[in-house]
């Protein structure tokens, strides 16, 4: 048979799974309010002194190039102070109130998720903390990884067939598998493999009587290009 009376079928297909997070990362905001710049400093830096001591006795450790993986780490990654102010109503210009405000950005990374519920204890216990973010989050190297990215070839087979049956033929050869993009033709950006984030606080309360943090699951999704030539193909009318 030669090539030429071959048809090319070209196909997109993914494959979704949900899976338990492997971690999650928490980004919150120290702030402290005082009446001069060193004040408010002093404040802020005894403040984290005692929040990441209490992050200690549940082992957490500075985050870094070999605690990446450990079951909690913390990284306070940036600080500022400004002069509070206020919009003065009657003149409408902003006017100083005489106090400086500082603030330290802080990420916690929690890999251990039985211990959510200490760790929420034990950011909740300081009024200065606000949490402003949760995300859980499926490492590189899941055992699901394979499993998803499988499937998606398995599904691109499975749509390869239902077009070759309709043209009266079948599946002869597999031309290329690839990540999603890489065979051309197509210019909107597509991920090969991702998971989908959601998080949050949940409603429930954990041991301490604090709002407890439920670990999310997450979408992974692989998404490849596949080609395949089909056994000849007989056009109606020709």
């Amino acid at each position: 048979m030669n090539d030429a009376d071959d048809v090319l079928l070209s196909v997109r297909a993914e494959a979704r799974q949900l899976v338990a997070p492997d971690y999650a990362v928490l980004d919150g905001l120290l702030e402290h309010t005082a009446g001069s710049k060193a004040e408010a400093v002093g404040s802020i830096t005894a403040s984290l002194d005692r929040l990441t001591a209490d992050l200690a006795a549940l082992g957490g450790v500075p985050f870094g190039e070999a605690t990446g993986r450990r079951p909690l780490t913390w990284s306070a990654y940036s600080s500022a102070t400004h002069e509070e102010s206020y919009h003065d109503k009657e003149t409408g210009r902003l006017e100083r109130t005489g106090q400086v405000t500082a603030t330290v950005a802080l990420q916690v990374t929690v890999r251990d998720l039985d211990t959510l519920d200490d760790l929420a204890g034990v950011l909740a216990a300081h009024q200065g903390l606000n949490v402003h973010g949760v995300m859980w989050h499926v490492d590189w190297d899941n055992l699901a990884w394979p499993q998803v990215r499988a499937a998606a070839i398995g599904a691109a087979f499975g749509k390869a067939r239902d077009y070759a049956a309709a043209l009266g033929a079948a599946l002869r050869q597999v031309e290329h598998i690839a990540d999603a993009g890489l065979l051309g033709g197509d210019t909107a950006p597509y991920q090969t493999g991702h998971a989908v984030a959601a998080g949050g606080f949940s409603a429930r309360a954990g041991r301490s009587g604090t709002p407890a943090l439920n670990p999310v699951p997450q979408e992974l999704i692989a998404t490849i290009e596949a080609r395949f030539r089909t056994t000849e193909v007989s056009l109606p009318g020709t």
